[in-house]
């Protein structure tokens, strides 16, 4: 994955039009780029990998022009798509471009905001009214109200003052505001986003917008001392729009980009954009309020992933693979036949030579209260070894029937 990654990022420089078949993809999904303040040849391919990711998205990108040139060509045919995600900010589009997207939009299409797309066409109204809030550009007070939150109470505050900041990249806490919407229903109501900016003091026409989480950006860290907005929903005409804060990359991508939180609400605000429904389930690795989670490659843990590193654990280093499994155990061992699939993969590691004690111990642990007849043997054969006979005892203790 991490190989197929870098290989993407070097092409990306040289991306004008591209496509990607993905059979029995649901809807079609563009990413419009090639002019930004950040480093959207990093971010672009991220993006239309974790759309395709979920199996429900084909994903075209459509590269502009380079800052200062000729922009008069650039017309995607956004009619086309089912939801365009924006990862742009630079020249003004065509005349004819701009009232074809306001045309997609207010017909119905879908529209994800991401990260410094908001920053855009700060002389454009019907794209500010489209993401409800922007910063920077020159904006100010005559660009609309602040938006924030004092307590459970939404402000709207016309004093004058530029709009758009943030202060230095971070790991910060996300709230929750409305764990109805489908984009995040089912999500922690507080979790912990990998290192980002925070963006603070946006202002716009704030119209048909409702918040879905806010972040508190601390005045020691260069912020308002206010919680303000991170996610939101549109509505425009017809159209649903999705506006994520989230997202700052580096070269690479960085924890920005790896959050397992942003990578789930920009796939679930993705689906929610094009269809106005989203059926994607909460993922085992989503963060919580004690800790942030990153996905290696941009890619979701799989059970084979954590019994492969599991094998060799080191638990002073991570538990993020033992505590993946145990969740991932809890929720699908709804069976006896579920908890014994599990039961023999696991069994399994406890036979590999190579497989580590700490990880040896760390299984017999888990199976000493799900496992079955199936796992006495191989413990009992684990309680000969000097290191691993006191978890080897404590849980053949348990798993033996009692007289």
């Amino acid at each position: 994955m991490k190989k197929q990654y870098l290989i993407i990022l070097a092409f990306a420089g040289i991306l004008a039009l591209t496509s990607s078949c993905h059979f029995g993809a649901k809807y079609k999904a563009l990413i419009v780029t090639g002019q930004n303040n950040h480093n959207w040849k990093a971010s672009s391919p991220i993006l239309k990998q974790l759309l395709e990711e979920t199996e429900l998205f084909s994903t075209d990108i459509a590269t502009s022009p380079e800052n200062k040139a000729d922009m008069s060509s650039f017309a995607p045919n956004f009619s086309k798509y089912d939801v365009v995600v924006l990862d742009y900010n630079g020249a003004a589009w065509p005349e004819a471009t701009q009232k074809a997207f306001e045309k997609y939009v207010s017909n119905g299409g879908g529209v994800v905001s991401f990260h410094a797309a908001d920053n855009s066409f700060p002389e454009w109204k019907e794209y500010n009214k489209m993401i409800g809030l922007g910063g920077w550009g020159g904006r100010t007070e005559k660009s609309g109200p602040y938006l924030y939150y004092v307590g459970d109470k939404m402000v709207l505050d016309t004093a004058a003052g530029r709009g758009g900041s943030h202060g230095k990249n971070q790991e910060f806490e996300i709230r929750m505001r409305n764990i109805e919407h489908p984009i995040v229903n089912g999500l922690p109501k507080r979790w912990i986003h990998g290192s980002d900016e925070l963006y603070n003091s946006l202002r716009g026409p704030a119209e048909n917008l409702e918040v879905l989480a806010t972040a508190f950006s601390a005045k020691n860290a260069g912020g308002t001392g206010r919680n303000e907005p991170i996610l939101m929903t549109i509505k425009y005409g017809k159209g649903r729009i999705f506006h994520s804060t989230l997202g700052h990359p580096s070269a690479t991508g960085g924890p920005a980009l790896e959050c397992a939180g942003f990578i789930v609400t920009f796939q679930r605000g993705a689906e929610w954009a094009a269809s106005g429904n989203v059926t994607q389930k909460v993922p085992y690795d989503f963060p919580n309020a004690g800790s942030s989670s990153l996905r290696a490659g941009f890619k979701q843990l799989t059970l084979e992933d954590d019994l492969t590193k599991i094998a060799t654990y080191d638990i002073t280093k991570s538990t993020k693979y033992f505590v993946d499994l145990q969740t991932r155990i809890r929720a699908e061992g709804k069976t006896p036949e579920a908890m014994q699939g599990f039961e023999k993969k696991m069994i399994s590691v406890l036979q590999k030579a190579e497989a580590t004690p700490e990880g040896k111990r760390l299984l017999m642990h888990e199976l000493s209260w799900m496992g079955s007849d199936l796992s006495i043997p191989v413990i009992q054969e684990l309680a000969k070894n000097a290191a691993l006979k006191d978890e080897a005892e404590f849980a053949l203790a348990r798993l033996k029937p009692t007289k």
